[in-house]
């Protein structure tokens, strides 16, 4: 895929000190650690490698990257490993993509809140997948997902939901068969899921603010009182809550498909952006609001920058987490059973482009293999790159 003429780190460089400055007061480390990462990525500030071809000689330098998970070209290639890791897991049957929404008055407070609420919501969708799939009435199974957060929608603004990938079917309660959906595109009704999720979700809200758990500070200061906030959840009990069932995939190559596109994805890619002219931010979107319309959107640079900081996770928050017999304390037995019980005693074979990373890249003169000479700490790369070497820097 070709270099986008505009990324993230660019608009970051040029009025990210200055975005600082101007926002100190809300801004938090975290916040400063992304903004310094990403400004910084494969660039000389976190030093590097010296390259030589092996067939020409041609030397050339490259940067190392800041690896920060909010980072667009950082994911790319964790993206790449996390698939590969997880293409020995996947069952031969159909998958099912739910996602649950959290309605966006809870928006103001899960901002203030991220650990507290993003943990209920990953603990509120695993309790009801798993407690509707067991009924007896709808699979009676005990089912195993993933899931992954994403706290953001086209626009750049503060929409968390959590997408579930799910096999079509699960383990028996005596786990001695494998049990499948009585219809082929059909799991769980999403009704159902919707008003337990509801329901379990207002109930551990309201378990928190009995604890003291919640911090409530500017544009939801007033919810700190007890009568204020049953008034939110009062109107919140009284809302049907969304959960989207997708069309389920084709196979075991159309879900690592989707996890290779998803599961790293950032609040926005380098290739959605359109323009930059040093004050406002151009990028694509699609409004789904309106059947998923085309369009583009500009924005002021601070704009931008707020909008993209309020995707920044808490410190070591798990985004990506499995559940049922996918749990990692289990996942490699359970994973076996239910091959064997299903018929099918050997891995899915897959072969997947994104998975065939090259060991070294080529030489930009002969195409010869690059391989690495020297390691540069920052003060080297700089000095290579501010000294008249004849070394490109790439």
């Amino acid at each position: 895929m070709k270099r986008p003429p505009i990324e993230v780190a660019d608009i970051f460089r040029a009025v990210g000190r200055d975005f600082i400055e101007k926002n100190r007061r809300w801004l938090t480390w975290q916040h400063l650690k992304v903004l310094r990462a990403i400004e910084h990525c494969r660039t000389a500030a976190l030093g590097g490698h010296l390259d030589s071809c092996s067939r020409c000689g041609h030397r050339a330098i490259s940067f190392n990257s800041c690896r920060n998970r909010h980072c667009p070209k950082c994911q790319v290639n964790l993206c790449k490993k996390w698939v590969q890791l997880r293409a020995g897991e996947l069952l031969p049957v159909i998958y099912f993509h739910v996602v649950f929404t959290l309605p966006h008055e809870l928006s103001a407070l899960a901002l203030r809140n991220k650990r507290i609420i993003y943990e209920l919501l990953f603990r509120m969708c695993s309790e009801t997948l798993l407690e509707v799939a067991a009924d007896p009435k709808h699979l009676g199974a005990q089912i195993g997902f993933l899931s992954v957060l994403h706290t953001w929608g086209q626009n750049l603004l503060h929409h968390p939901h959590l997408h579930c990938v799910i096999p079509a079917g699960g383990l028996a309660p005596d786990h001695l068969s494998w049990i499948s959906p009585r219809r082929p595109k059909f799991l769980l009704p999403v009704r159902v899921l919707s008003a337990v999720f509801r329901g379990k979700f207002l109930e551990a809200l309201q378990e928190a603010f009995r604890k003291g758990e919640l911090t409530f500070c500017g544009n939801v200061q007033h919810l700190a009182h007890p009568q204020h906030f049953q008034r939110l959840l009062n109107q919140l009990s009284r809302k049907k809550w969304v959960v989207y069932a997708k069309p389920p995939f084709g196979g075991a190559e159309h879900v690592l498909q989707y996890l290779a596109r998803y599961t790293h994805r950032v609040a926005i890619s380098n290739h959605r952006l359109a323009g930059f002219d040093g004050k406002q931010v151009t990028f694509r979107w699609k409004d789904y609001a309106h059947g998923a319309k085309k369009s583009k959107m500009t924005v002021s640079a601070d704009e931008f920058l707020r909008r993209f900081l309020l995707h920044v996770l808490p410190g070591h928050f798990m985004r990506i987490r499995y559940f049922g017999f996918l749990a990692n304390r289990c996942r490699a037995a359970s994973v076996e059973l239910c091959r064997k019980l299903i018929g099918a005693s050997e891995p899915v074979q897959l072969e997947v482009k994104v998975l065939n990373a090259p060991a070294t890249w080529p030489c930009p003169r002969c195409a010869g293999a690059m391989v690495i000479v020297e390691r540069l700490s920052a003060v080297q790369a700089l000095r290579y790159v501010s000294l008249p070497l004849g070394v490109d820097s790439s």
